[in-house]
């Protein structure tokens, strides 16, 4: 018996495969961009993150007297001055110099009455934030400049520097019209004043002058009434401290009587 062997045609149709084939690769080249979004995201945030460090400027011009260096011209101009004894800014109301624009801005609250700077635990204004700080230091009871020789302790470096000038009896400022010498130049210049007859603090309520800021002070207070300074002893009130002490000499009498 004869076996016809037929061949069988596969009718199955090959498509599925050949798209399920390109639906991978598909996926595949998905995969691939997406990781390499990824990449270039990643890349792009190590760029931001990377801190540039800063470089100092240098201090290219330098003092030819002493030696100090600064970043700018402009600052080493202005440094100068305090060499120079370059005062080109000067008060129009009692002819006091200074060497930068902001010092003689500050100095003018002096005779304006402008306070800006409050202290918010007595209330006492002040011209400036310097001055405010330092007498702050009083609240807090303060003092770290003490004298290796006394004792003494200062809430300021400057008033701690005098103190120590009064043990080396250094006066180094010399009045050229009497010989007399201070050991500030603040104190020579108020002495000066005798010589010259300059007369820079005037009251505002009458034509009166005076030589120094103290006694024009003293002198407002026949304006203002105002009696500072009291009796322990009594409730008396005086404008003056020398009157009050010549009355403290006679309360003492009478409670001792």
């Amino acid at each position: 018996m004869e076996f016809i062997k037929e061949e069988i045609e596969d009718t199955s149709d090959p498509e599925p495969s050949r798209i399920k084939h390109e639906d991978t690769e598909e996926q595949i080249d998905q995969v691939r961009v997406k990781e390499q979004k990824q990449e270039l995201n990643e890349e792009e945030e190590q760029h931001h993150n990377v801190t540039i460090p800063r470089t100092k400027a240098k201090k290219t011009h330098t003092c030819t007297q002493c030696g100090k260096s600064f970043t700018e011209k402009a600052n080493l101009k202005r440094h100068m001055k305090i060499h120079t004894g370059e005062k080109p800014y000067t008060c129009t109301q009692c002819g006091k110099s200074f060497s930068q624009a902001s010092g003689l801005s500050k100095h003018l609250r002096v005779h304006s009455g402008e306070k800006q700077f409050n202290c918010d635990q007595c209330g006492k204004d002040f011209i400036s934030l310097s001055n405010l700080k330092q007498h702050l230091k009083l609240h807090s009871d303060e003092r770290p400049y003490v004298c290796s020789l006394c004792g003494k302790s200062y809430s300021r470096l400057d008033s701690f520097k005098l103190h120590q000038k009064t043990h080396d009896e250094v006066r180094d400022h010399v009045c050229c019209d009497c010989g007399k010498s201070f050991t500030t130049a603040g104190n020579l210049k108020q002495h000066q004043r005798i010589h010259t007859g300059e007369k820079p603090f005037k009251c505002s309520n009458c034509d009166k002058s005076f030589s120094q800021s103290g006694n024009l002070k003293l002198h407002e207070r026949v304006h203002t009434s105002e009696n500072p300074h009291d009796c322990t002893q009594c409730e008396k009130s005086f404008k003056h401290k020398r009157s009050l002490l010549t009355h403290m000499k006679i309360c003492r009498k009478k409670s001792s009587q």
